[in-house]
């Protein structure tokens, strides 16, 4: 969990404004003071480009059950359908057009590093005290996208349970701290790509079951070994850098989550 900034909550205020100051706000980049990406022009079907990669990596969180939204830049059917669900769920117009209130909803989520409100670098980077993102298969570059992707896909998670609390107890583990904690030879956790969570308001179970839903192709909770007291999610799918297939696995059998 972190405070909000000052530029979330102007524009928060944008948000609350009627619509045609909504448009005055939003059209003047000055007004988003964001440090980590701007969107120059709507977004819908059959454009491509890195902002559609940059909002493609915003919704990867917004998928259909045990869907993904690939970040590759071109916006087709499943980034529309993605987009169409983060505007349900903030309450916007569900069109899957991402133009300026889409855009301020990203702004008033988002902070200047990249990383969603809720969620941080801290958080996902606990490598056993050590902290630092190398030491993995990836460089510390790729390691830390990867991180950034867990992090928006976490952010949908926890609006998906009410925007209650969720505790990031595992994140990124450097080679050493992987073998040390007793981690899979080739952990998700190694790529940045992974987090296990904890929450003090929804159960395990809720957790688990939820995570179907926000982009997840790794899940591991109650009833799988070792994982009675935590949930484990990861994005093993997208993961191509690993030496398993991009396959699908969920394992939480006391939540009725399997797959």
């Amino acid at each position: 969990m972190r405070r909000n900034t000052v530029k979330r909550a102007l524009v928060a205020f944008a948000l609350a404004l009627p619509g045609a100051a909504i448009a005055t706000v939003a059209a003047a980049p000055a007004a988003h003071a964001d440090g980590c990406y701007t969107w120059k022009r709507d977004l819908y079907q059959g454009l491509s480009g890195d902002d559609v990669r940059q909002l493609q990596i915003r919704v990867a969180g917004w998928t259909s059950r045990g869907g993904i939204v690939r970040i590759d830049g071109d916006f087709g059917p499943e980034t529309a359908a993605a987009v169409k669900r983060f505007q349900s769920a903030y309450g916007l117009r569900s069109d899957g057009i991402a133009g300026k209130q889409t855009f301020t909803k990203l702004y008033q989520l988002q902070d200047n590093d990249c990383t969603p409100a809720h969620f941080s670098y801290r958080e996902l980077d606990d490598g056993c005290g050590k902290g630092g993102w190398s030491g993995g298969p990836l460089s510390a570059t790729d390691t830390k996208a990867s991180a950034v992707r867990t992090m928006w896909k976490l952010e949908a998670l926890r609006r998906g349970l009410g925007d209650k609390p969720l505790n990031v107890t595992s994140g990124f583990r450097d080679s050493s701290c992987n073998k040390k904690v007793g981690g899979a030879s080739d952990s998700q956790h190694l790529y940045g790509n992974a987090a296990d969570l904890t929450s003090g308001s929804r159960s395990l179970c809720e957790v688990a079951r939820a995570s179907r839903d926000h982009g997840f192709s790794g899940i591991y909770g109650p009833g799988y070994a070792g994982h009675d007291d935590h949930v484990h999610v990861d994005s093993r799918r997208e993961n191509n850098y690993d030496k398993s297939t991009n396959r699908t696995s969920w394992a939480a059998p006391d939540c009725g989550v399997s797959r």
